[in-house]
């Protein structure tokens, strides 16, 4: 079993890429795994097939694999170990070349947890690639020591200011059925966020492989959003090859250069687009260039200038057209009036 982890962001494009990934053949998109123990186990919503987590045909047979039934899970063990190993504040630990038999002990606990999902849903689907949406940095960290064999993480970008846009949205929540407050995360914060998570995936790429552990083949591949929607057909083609997958042409029948023909998934938690299916078009969401404040554009572009550089996002301000002076207005006329919309 092969495991394509997407890192990142929230809000970043990840729910959209394991679409389109979970359309070929020999793949099972999950949605976001490190999610499940919380909106599934426990709170049974809605999987994107429309049934609840515990009717939900696939993810019953995945729990009863994995666990002899989701009864059988401890939900205050996992979140004692998430406490303890799988938050942010513990990325500088799991980052070195060595963890203490204790630490070691907890993070092989608390990735195994998700493993045996990973396991299960290949094991039933007969699925090559099972593909996690989680983004969650830690988690991240945590498969690189005791995650699959055979692990690759895609790490998916998107301009900053584009994320801060999103996150300020109030968003239909199919399963509220009504718009929705997105929590607030001022815009300062987000840059921040977003800086330090992106930064966390670039160390992880250069860390490769832990030389105690040859056998596991880990690769980091760094991908935009916004190159995913200038491209589809050629970024999932990218992708396919980055998990190993074969491609022949009709794998690809679905998708066009500006839509996708999605059918119904199994994911569990992400953005509300895992319940469309049929015909989806595709476009960057770029309305932040028209909507966010130029105050706020500013702030997160020089609080997140080194990464906007890195990833090819920052550019020059063009220079301000210098206007020509205007001949003096012969005596006894009126002077010239603009047209609209003439620079000035």
């Amino acid at each position: 079993m092969r495991l394509l982890y997407i890192g990142g962001m929230g809000r970043s494009g990840s729910t959209l890429v394991e679409r389109i990934l979970n359309e070929l053949p020999g793949v099972c998109g999950l949605g976001e795994v490190a999610q499940v123990w919380d909106n599934g186990v426990r709170d049974n919503r809605r999987c994107a097939c429309g049934a609840a987590f515990h009717d939900c045909p696939l993810w019953r047979r995945i729990g009863e694999y994995a666990f002899g039934g989701w009864h059988n899970v401890d939900l205050d063990r996992v979140r004692r170990l998430r406490d303890t190993v799988g938050r942010t504040r513990h990325i500088g630990r799991l980052a070195g070349p060595r963890l203490s038999a204790r630490r070691r002990s907890r993070v092989a606990t608390y990735v195994g947890y998700h493993a045996r999902i990973y396991t299960a849903a290949a094991t039933i689907t007969g699925a090559q690639v099972v593909v996690d949406s989680s983004k969650d940095t830690a988690l991240a960290y945590g498969l690189r020591w005791a995650g699959p064999a055979d692990l690759r993480i895609l790490h998916l970008v998107r301009d900053p200011r584009g994320v801060a846009y999103s996150w300020m949205k109030q968003v239909h929540d199919p399963e509220a059925g009504a718009l929705v407050p997105v929590p607030k995360f001022p815009s300062a914060r987000c840059a921040l966020s977003w800086s330090g998570h992106n930064a966390a995936y670039d160390l992880l790429a250069r860390l490769g492989r832990r030389t105690d552990a040859p056998e596991v083949d880990q690769q980091v591949r760094r991908m935009r959003y916004e190159d995913v929607l200038a491209d589809p057909p050629g970024a999932l083609t990218a992708l396919a090859d980055f998990a190993g997958l074969p491609l022949a042409g009709a794998d690809l029948s679905f998708l066009g250069s500006d839509h996708a023909r999605l059918g119904t998934p199994h994911s569990i938690s992400g953005n509300r687009m895992r319940f469309d299916t049929g015909r989806l078009r595709l476009r960057v969401d770029d309305a932040w260039r028209a909507s966010l404040p130029a105050g706020r554009r500013r702030l997160i572009g020089t609080l997140t200038a080194p990464l906007l550089r890195a990833y090819g996002y920052h550019r020059p301000t063009p220079p301000v057209e210098a206007v020509p002076p205007r001949p003096p207005a012969p005596s006894g006329a009126e002077p010239a009036r603009h047209a609209a919309g003439q620079k000035v």
